[in-house]
């Protein structure tokens, strides 16, 4: 069986793991989201793989460019992604890469980017799925009414990001 390399990273409140399959970050996650066990299962079936702890170059970059993006000196990751979901997902986490730094949008205008602004609630679930956290930044998605919603890694670290962010 294949295996998807992990690491645990652990500074600034961020309690994540990090895995790496084929020389790109396939995972970036809280460790105590609710959807955990679901995230790890979506990806280790789509991958025929299972976790091993180990450290390889990926892991070991996406470490570096974690601690400067928090040091507010990374606006733009550059470790290679592997994403694993749907198309309708790969298409909505592209649309949260291309949000840039600092940049906020609501779930509707994001649905509105995908053609279809009556997806909001499919927008939403897609950003939930998301496995890769802060590099596919989905904490940059607001209501509509400019108030934080929900974020796998709770709302004051979203709100933590943003600050980081202005």
């Amino acid at each position: 069986m294949k295996q998807i390399n992990i690491q645990y990273y652990k500074k600034n409140g961020l309690n994540m793991i990090m895995g790496s399959y084929n020389g790109k970050l396939c995972l970036l996650d809280f460790l105590d989201r609710i959807k955990r066990v679901g995230i790890d299962k979506r990806l280790q079936i789509a991958l025929n793989a299972k976790y091993v702890e180990c450290d390889d170059e990926v892991l070991r970059e996406t470490k570096k460019e974690l601690d400067e993006y928090l040091q507010g000196e990374r606006k733009v990751f550059s470790i290679p992604l592997l994403m694993i979901g749907s198309d309708f997902q790969k298409s909505v986490w592209e649309v949260l890469l291309k949000t840039s730094y600092g940049k906020t949008i609501s779930y509707k205008e994001q649905a509105k980017y995908l053609g279809n602004e009556k997806a909001v609630r499919a927008v939403a679930n897609a950003n939930w799925a998301n496995a890769i956290a802060i590099i596919i930044p989905c904490h940059r998605i607001i209501g509509s009414n400019g108030t934080l919603t929900g974020y796998a890694g709770g709302l004051d670290v979203k709100k933590r990001l943003l600050e980081l962010e202005k």
